[in-house]
């Protein structure tokens, strides 16, 4: 197969031709049926038959091979419909072997089309349902409504006008204005064939206009001479003969150009049916045996069996009752062997009335018992299957009222069961919103409890803290006036003794050592008196205060301690602020001298937008910092319960062997 494929616009129109042979009142009804298929690819070149059939042994076994077969069934379908059944096998079972879809679904369409067009309508009906099948498991809207339609039809076909009616408006709704304006003529052509079998003639009539102006409109050949072959067939149901005729000379012109012998066929048995009516007797068997060669060769035996009945009825007409009953003999073979049984019927009354123009009586009689017999059973077959149906729909509706009642009950259960779930969920929501509310409120008085405590905690301390400094500040000043001035007294009083008493050498050096004594023990009570209450903290500021403790240590020679300040000369502190801050660096300077082994210390002290930020480092022995935590040190409780006070942050970095740096951040 070569790249490059147009798309192939198949017809999907399944449009009734009907044509009336009369004789003593009865009539055969033949239809055919010609199908539009969903857009589907073939080759961009157009190929004639024996190029396709060139191309078809070289061929691989692909998805083109598919194609080509399809091809090749397109160019026999309405002339030889037995040989584009067997390529359209082929193409089905290559594609089943690939797993191809497409292939699969053309398979079905292909052979309802062809199934149409020789009256095998229970095969078409099966092929149709495949393809909607196929149709609805791809959700494809228009191939569903095409299959719907080809169904509807095939109900038609089988005398079941109002199921098929049902179908096709179905079809119709989904596809009209909806865009496919290449089908909308098909679709009126399949109203049209509807409203014909209904005897509706002036729809049909109306219908029929409107599928061959669409189909001029959009030059669609095929679509246009089944068109015009169906209104024809409208305009003979009304014995419009001259609209007929014309419509049908038309459509034999049209269908001889598209190589659509079937519709040919169709449209002589038409013609024929009129020069019947208008009693113009040679061109019965011109038209007649014209559609016997159309439909022998392809195969279509209704019409061979209606072509025969129509060359019985000619050479009736010429007296040649031999070979009228020869035709009217050929056409009830077919009727029996294809099962038509009202055409059975009416070829028996038909063989009864030659007999009896032959004198023929015997024979009469015979026919026309059969044929009664079999009108008979034809008649009480269509009342029990009438019955049947009644029966079916009687139960139908009885089981529907059934399920709509216990729907209906269902329904109300399920009303109910959702009001209580409804209403258990909205319970468990009030619940949970108001377990969730209780447990807001009990952890919002919970975290109160804890600022309460953390509250009466700190006023705790800062009451402890403020009696601390109280109570320091009295002994400080105490131990400055009260004792500093007896220990003074007595240095003088004893000083004055010393110029008027007279002692020996031991005496006097006595005398010197508890003087020596007297002025050491004045200097330690005002050193505690200091440190109790720095004299520079209360006159000179916190800066002043924490320069003097770091420069009296440094004096001392106990430990090296370097004072650091940042923005602290002129900075503002509260007095309890002040006096913690102090207590603080103070302790950890104690404690640096008492436990560290430091040779150095580093007190820096800076003030950072409001902030009081105090860092204390030594060169020291260090500790392992976690056991802070579980310490009962009094220092260091003093230390964390005087940061507390004042709100701040503590953070100790410590390791055995490198040292210790302690960091402070207080709110001022």
């Amino acid at each position: 197969m070569e790249k490059g494929e147009k798309d192939r616009v198949a017809l999907f129109f399944i449009c009734t031709l009907g044509v009336m042979f009369y004789f003593t009142g009865m009539r055969i009804l033949l239809i055919i049926a010609i199908i539009l298929f969903d857009v589907l690819p073939v080759h961009a070149q157009v190929l004639n038959k024996d190029s396709l059939l060139r191309l078809l042994p070289l061929a691989k076994p692909d998805t083109d091979k598919v194609h080509l077969l399809y091809a090749l069934s397109d160019q026999y379908e309405t002339s030889e419909p037995e040989k584009a059944k067997q390529y359209v096998r082929q193409a089905g079972d290559l594609s089943r072997e690939l797993n191809f879809e497409t292939g699969i679904f053309r398979y079905n369409r292909y052979l309802a089309y062809i199934s149409a067009y020789q009256s095998e309508y229970d095969s078409m009906l099966y092929y149709s349902e495949a393809v909607l099948e196929l149709a609805r498991k791809k959700k494809d809207t228009f191939n569903i409504a095409v299959s719907l339609f080809n169904i509807g039809e095939a109900y038609k076909y089988k005398s079941e006008y109002e199921k098929g009616l049902e179908y096709t408006l179905q079809a119709v709704n989904m596809l009209e204005g909806k865009g496919y304006s290449s089908i909308e003529s098909n679709l009126y052509g399949g109203l049209q064939g509807t409203y014909l079998m209904l005897k509706q003639y002036d729809k049909a009539i109306g219908y029929g206009i409107k599928s061959v102006e669409l189909a001029r409109k959009t030059g669609n050949k095929s679509s246009l001479v089944s068109s015009l072959t169906n209104l024809a067939n409208c305009y003979t149901e009304i014995k419009n003969f001259k609209e007929a005729k014309r419509n049908y000379d038309e459509a034999v012109v049209l269908a001889q150009e598209t190589s659509n012998k079937v519709v040919e066929a169709m449209c002589y048995e038409g013609l024929a049916d009129i020069a019947l009516k208008e009693k113009r007797v040679d061109d019965i068997l011109r038209y007649a045996g014209e559609a016997l060669a159309l439909h022998t060769e392809t195969g279509n035996n209704a019409g061979i069996m209606a072509a025969n009945q129509g060359l019985s009825v000619y050479y009736i007409y010429k007296k040649d009752f031999a070979k009228a009953a020869d035709y009217a003999q050929k056409a009830l073979r077919i009727a029996r062997e294809e099962k038509f049984a009202e055409g059975e019927a009416e070829l028996l009354s038909t063989l009864s009335a030659i007999a009896f123009s032959a004198n023929d009586f015997e024979n009469a009689f015979k026919y026309g018992d059969e044929s009664k017999k079999i009108t008979e059973k034809i008649f009480t077959e269509s009342v029990a299957q009438k019955d049947a149906q009644l029966r079916v729909q009687y139960e139908t509706e009885k089981k529907d009222n059934q399920i709509r009642l216990q729907k209906a009950a269902l329904e109300r259960k399920n009303t109910l069961n959702y009001i209580l779930i409804g209403s258990a969920a909205a319970l468990l929501i009030i619940a949970l919103l108001s377990y969730r509310n209780y447990r807001h409120k009990q952890k919002l008085q919970q975290q109160r409890i804890i600022e309460l405590e953390t509250e009466k905690k700190l006023a705790a301390t800062e009451a402890v803290l403020k009696g601390e400094e109280k109570e320091r500040t009295r002994l400080a000043k105490d131990l400055h006036d009260g004792l500093g001035g007896m220990l003074s007294g007595i240095k003088y009083s004893l000083t004055t003794m010393k110029g008027n008493m007279i002692m020996t050498p031991d005496n006097a050096q006595a005398f010197e050592r508890s003087m020596d004594m007297l002025d050491s023990s004045i200097k330690e009570m005002r050193r505690v008196a200091h440190n109790m209450m720095p004299e520079a903290l209360v006159k000179f500021g916190l800066d002043t205060a924490l320069k003097d403790l770091c420069n009296d240590i440094q004096q001392s020679g106990a430990m090296e301690v370097r004072y650091q300040s940042i923005n602290m000369a002129d900075a503002e502190v509260e007095q309890t602020t002040a006096i913690t801050v102090y207590r603080i660096v103070q302790e950890l300077i104690n404690n640096i001298m008492k436990h560290s082994g430091a040779r150095t210390a580093i007190v820096q002290v800076s003030k950072t937008n409001g902030a009081i930020n105090i860092t204390v480092e030594d060169d020291g022995r260090g500790f392992d910092s976690n056991i802070l935590t579980t310490g009962r040190g009094i220092g260091w409780t003093n230390i964390r319960s005087r940061v507390e006070f004042l709100k701040g942050k503590l953070d100790v970095q410590s390791a055995p062997g490198k040292g210790t740096s302690v960091h402070i951040e207080l709110d001022s």
